[in-house]
């Protein structure tokens, strides 16, 4: 049962109030909390977390309707505006705030059972905060919306026509190669047109980065990012096995994914722009041919997986929170925010009629249902994880639904749902190697001095992504090779939230396997895992999913080799992910 709220310090009702302030009318609430008396009984520590727990609601939903503004139109200048307003000004200083609260919290004494995370979340802040470092992230902020500003004005030409960067995903899976090769090209050289301007604002943020790390007492940035993400149950080193695993296991089953692929194209060596297009389909697979009909049939998929989920996606879709098509401006990728102070999630993405939208809208919904289960939970520091378990309920989503894809509920005839189904999972063996490179790469730039050089961080890429890489045949496409890191947001934006996407799809996998035993205790403990929000150590969220994190190349090797076997049961004609079973 949550505490009473709002007993001590009057708040507005709802963050509409907030959406035009400046952090001058902000502070004053803030303030009220840092000194109003609060003794350590329980009653009364409970009222102050809740009233402070309600404001970071109203005031992250203010930031967050803003952000969906801005990336829904980077080229609105008074979105952008407010959209800098709270990235720039507010955010850092709330965060200052927060650790202020923190403070007093913890010099209370005061605690119980289910905030036993959070305090150490708390301890942690406090420990790395360092006022200097508040205007650098704001900095940042600002070259982060730099980065979005041009990524969201990418456009090309394509037969008179321009085309922004995810429209050309259809071509890229014709079955005219030539028209692949041309999409493919287009769309590398659209970033490589902007590698210099890209270039100047990672060279800005590596200098604002490793200054932020110094200033909080670490080595370098790499360090400094485990704590402020709260990485208590894993390493750099333990990272660095990831790595290591991952070439050993997962690069030779990819290559030998490759190797199949070539054969059914009959080509005599797999080029870049042969990766997507769809095996074992006479032409390539549409889903939908409208948003609407996008929606509607997904309404029906998490409905089968199961009804309550069912019911809170048809909840989305009636309060329109679901802006999915590609448009001019629109900011690329795809992302699910949570609208903290009405309980509510909302999904963006850029949805062209491709398989790949299907998987994004699962996978985003993922994060959804996860929103949906932990609003229940008393203060909001509980409602969130690390993303090594958001990553889980969404990765695990994206195989959970993947049976029930078949019309005339889903999305494709039983033929095409095979080629839809045995392209997830090959993706889901390509991502991981795709995941453990850029985390390398980003560990590299960060503890190496060699990492604020522009030139050396291209030629590092490309050593990387060698190593990690093989079955595709990249000779005299550096240039465009090149650019695929310039187009991964995450470097740019969010250093660091990389590996927990791998993490979380070994414990997809896991979540997978136990599924084609029993679907239904599957979805059941993964329900009961969402419910826990993050209200216990990671290893217990993902025990309670009936999964574990894996680092070593044992394990991994078991679940490739369970990939594998999903893989071959499905081209020998299994009529279901679930079952089928053929011994590879």
């Amino acid at each position: 049962m949550r505490p009473n709220s709002n007993i001590m310090i009057e708040l507005p009702a709802s963050p509409e109030a907030f959406r035009d302030a400046a952090w001058d009318d902000i502070l004053p609430y803030y303030e009220q909390l840092a000194t109003i008396h609060v003794d350590a009984t329980t009653p009364v520590v409970e009222s102050w977390l809740s009233t402070w727990s309600r404001l970071d609601t109203l005031v992250g939903e203010a930031g967050t309707l803003a952000m969906i503004a801005y990336t829904g139109n980077t080229a609105d200048t008074a979105a952008e505006t407010a959209y800098l307003r709270f990235s720039m000004e507010i955010f850092p200083k709330l965060e200052e705030q927060g650790v202020r609260l923190a403070k007093r919290l913890l010099d209370l004494g005061w605690s119980r059972d289910d905030l036993a995370t959070t305090i150490r979340r708390f301890r942690t802040d406090i420990e790395i905060f360092r006022e200097a470092n508040v205007a650098r992230f704001s900095q940042i902020e600002e070259l982060s919306a730099g980065y979005q500003k041009i990524t969201g004005g990418l456009s090309v030409d394509w037969d008179g026509t321009p085309k922004t960067i995810p429209q050309l995903q259809p071509f890229l899976k014709s079955a005219d190669r030539e028209e692949r090769e041309r999409a493919f090209r287009l769309g590398a050289e659209a970033y490589m047109v902007k590698r210099d301007e890209f270039a100047d604002l990672f060279d800005n943020m590596y200098v604002l980065r490793d200054a932020v790390a110094k200033e909080a007492g670490f080595a370098d940035y790499q360090r400094y990012c485990f704590a402020a993400k709260h990485r208590f149950d894993y390493t750099p080193e333990d990272t660095a096995r990831f790595h290591d695993a991952v070439k050993k296991t997962v690069t030779p089953a990819v290559a030998r994914l490759m190797e199949h692929r070539r054969a059914s194209l009959g080509v005599d060596v797999l080029r870049p722009w042969d990766v997507t297009v769809d095996l074992n389909a006479d032409e390539p697979l549409k889903p939908f041919g409208d948003v609407e009909t996008f929606i509607d049939r997904a309404k029906t998929i998490f409905h089968r997986v199961d009804p309550e989920l069912g019911t809170q996606f048809r909840i989305m879709a009636d309060e329109q929170l679901l802006d999915l098509e590609s448009r001019p401006g629109k900011a690329p990728g795809g992302y699910c925010t949570d609208l903290s102070f009405r309980g509510r999630p909302f999904i963006f993405m850029n949805a062209v009629g491709v398989p790949d939208d299907v998987q994004t809208l699962v996978h985003e919904a993922g994060h959804c249902f996860h929103d949906f289960a932990t609003h229940s939970l008393p203060f909001t520091w509980q409602r969130r994880t690390g993303h090594e378990a958001a990553e889980l309920a969404s990765m695990s989503m994206e195989l959970l639904a993947m049976p029930y894809f078949v019309a005339p509920d889903g999305y494709y005839t039983p033929d095409q749902a095979r080629v839809a189904w045995l392209e997830h999972l090959e993706d889901v063996l390509g991502s991981l190697v795709h995941i453990a490179s850029v985390d390398a790469f980003q560990a590299w730039i960060y503890t190496d001095p060699a990492g604020a050089d522009r030139d050396a961080r291209d030629a590092k890429w490309l050593e990387i992504r060698k190593e990690f890489e093989s079955g595709v045949e990249w000779s005299g496409l550096e240039r465009e090779r090149v650019g695929r890191w310039y187009r991964q947001l995450h470097i740019f934006e969010l250093p660091f939230y990389y590996i927990e996407y791998g993490l979380a799809q070994l414990g997809a996998l896991q979540v997978f396997r136990n599924a084609v035993a029993d679907a239904g205790d599957a979805v059941a403990a993964y329900k009961r895992f969402l419910k826990l929000g993050g209200t216990r150590p990671l290893p217990e969220l993902y025990a309670a999913a009936g999964v574990k994190l894996v680092f070593d190349a044992e394990t991994m090797a078991e679940l490739v080799a369970f990939a594998e076997e999903r893989i071959a049961a499905l081209r020998a004609g299994a009529d279901a992910p679930f079952r089928g079973v053929v011994p590879v």
